[in-house]
């Protein structure tokens, strides 16, 4: 993306210089340790929608499934869940997204060891706390048979919603 900035104050011109940041810098969103921009773990259903970045889907029993405004999941999918007694449990990473570390869909289960050391097997899943979260978000990663990165999510450890 280019910037440039021509100004006329008080009857002199003053030029700045034009920034240049990469394209795929700016667009590339990220899942970081506590959300994805305004929206982070715990918020409830109402500071979640206040934040202008979801949409809501449907609801069952305690939980709510959301989709990201700009990343909409195809039917019967969400894009995370908020919980009646703990607000947002799950940000699920749509197309690009990728955790501060680096790590999107499609990293290898080394690339991703080597990412996070701590990396720790569940039954459905691999996971590691979220680095700088405070314990309060856990990085969820599901791998196919060759070892590929499926599904990453940053999730809450008191989610109640799924699994």
């Amino acid at each position: 993306m280019k910037r440039g900035l021509v100004a006329v104050l008080a009857g002199a011109l003053v030029l700045s210089p034009v920034v240049s940041v990469p394209a795929e810098a700016a667009a590339k969103p990220k899942l970081g340790p506590l959300g994805y921009g305004k929206l982070k773990i715990g918020q409830t259903k109402k500071q979640a929608r206040k934040t202008g970045l979801i949409v809501l889907e449907r609801t069952d029993g305690g939980c709510t499934g959301f989709d990201l405004k700009a990343h909409r999941t195809p039917k019967d999918e969400v894009g995370g869940y908020i919980s009646k007694k703990h607000g947002v449990v799950a940000i699920f990473a749509a197309k690009g997204m990728k955790t501060p570390q680096g790590v999107g869909v499609g990293a290898t289960m080394a690339q991703v060891k080597k990412k996070y050391p701590g990396l720790r097997e569940e039954i459905n899943h691999w996971w590691v706390p979220a680095p700088g979260a405070k314990n309060k978000a856990q990085y969820w990663f599901l791998f196919d048979q060759k070892n590929k990165l499926t599904e990453l999510g940053l999730v809450s450890p008191k989610q109640d919603c799924f699994n």
